[in-house]
């Protein structure tokens, strides 16, 4: 697997690099680019020469194109799909595919795109770097600070389970490699949210009312400077639970589908670099050409707005898109 591939850049963009020789990221790329494409905000410094036109110009090239053939795609694909949601989470979390990371000394939270509203099911989300978690189910209208109000219950690294603010002792604490399992049971009366830890089940950690249970909960996340890799059941679980499914496995009857933000009908999503000078312009106007010469169609557009010059062909060129 290419170096750029463990990053997430796409494999037409890596073509490109590797026309130039790119072979290894430098370190600001490899910071950079995953955040970037997870959509976290990034502010970053480096010296001369370090690769930052690349660190920002190689996902802004591949987030552009994948809304743009999102955008010209027939909806036909199934909607029944778990994923954590790119439009319900803080944008200090930042998401790329099963992994989920808060590199912001606050609470950065998501849930996923789907809630299950009947049935018995489990997810697990395994710590892969140190940092603060908190892990469970929260309704659609909960706060995204998981189990600081009556619509969200976690359950923390330090060992504690929280529901409104209120943090009390329960199973053990956790850390880097572990892996918790949140499991829900709908089908009960009254239902039930647990846990377990690398298949030490702590059982259930809260109830719910019959009323509070049909209303649709979601596999929900909130993380400190930490970052976690989440499995609804795509990849093999680590430790399967008795008596429950993955929660990607529930089907349509069993969920409920979380709000989305499509694109608006006709208009293309836009990226917009502004750089200090009129050199780095046309440096990182260059480097967006290099990068993005072998994407497939949907075929991306460019062009280079500088002073100095006529700006009657530039006007023009941002008329024709």
């Amino acid at each position: 697997m290419s170096a750029f591939e463990e990053l997430g850049v796409m494999p037409d963009i890596i073509r490109s690099l590797e026309t130039l020789d790119w072979r290894l990221p430098t370190d600001i790329q490899a910071e950079a680019i995953p955040l970037i494409l997870g959509g976290g905000d990034v502010l970053a410094a480096a010296e001369t020469g370090s690769g930052k036109t690349g660190a920002f110009a190689i996902p802004v090239i591949q987030i552009t194109h994948e809304t743009l053939r999102e955008a010209s795609t027939p909806k036909t694909a199934p909607t029944n799909v778990f994923l954590m949601s790119v439009d319900d989470r803080d944008q200090k979390l930042a998401l790329q595919n099963d992994l989920v990371q808060s590199r912001f000394d606050g609470w950065a939270g998501g849930r996923a795109t789907l809630g299950v509203i009947k049935g018995k099911y489990y997810f697990e989300a395994t710590v892969t770097d140190e940092g603060l978690c908190r892990v469970g189910f929260s309704a659609r209208n909960a706060s995204r600070d998981l189990g600081t109000d009556r619509w969200g219950y976690g359950f923390g690294g330090t060992g504690k389970k929280s529901n409104t603010s209120r943090f009390d002792s329960f199973g053990e604490p956790y850390g880097k490699h572990d892996t918790i399992t949140c499991y829900i049971d709908l089908d009960s009366e009254p239902a039930v949210i647990g846990f377990a830890k690398n298949g030490k089940d702590f059982g259930p950690a809260f109830t719910l009312s019959k009323g509070a249970a049909s209303s649709g909960w979601y596999p929900a996340i909130v993380l400190k400077n930490a970052e976690m890799r989440i499995n609804f059941g795509e990849s093999p679980m680590r430790f399967p639970l008795p008596g429950y499914q993955p929660i990607s496995k529930a089907p349509p009857a069993h969920t409920t589908l979380a709000g989305t933000g499509p694109v608006k009908a006709g208009r293309k999503p836009l990226s917009l670099i502004i750089e200090p000078s009129r050199e780095l312009a046309e440096q990182t106007y260059q480097a967006i050409i290099t990068f993005s010469k072998l994407l497939p169609p949907p075929t991306l557009t460019h062009t280079l707005l500088v002073g100095g010059v006529s700006s009657a062909p530039q006007l023009q060129a941002l008329k024709e898109g």
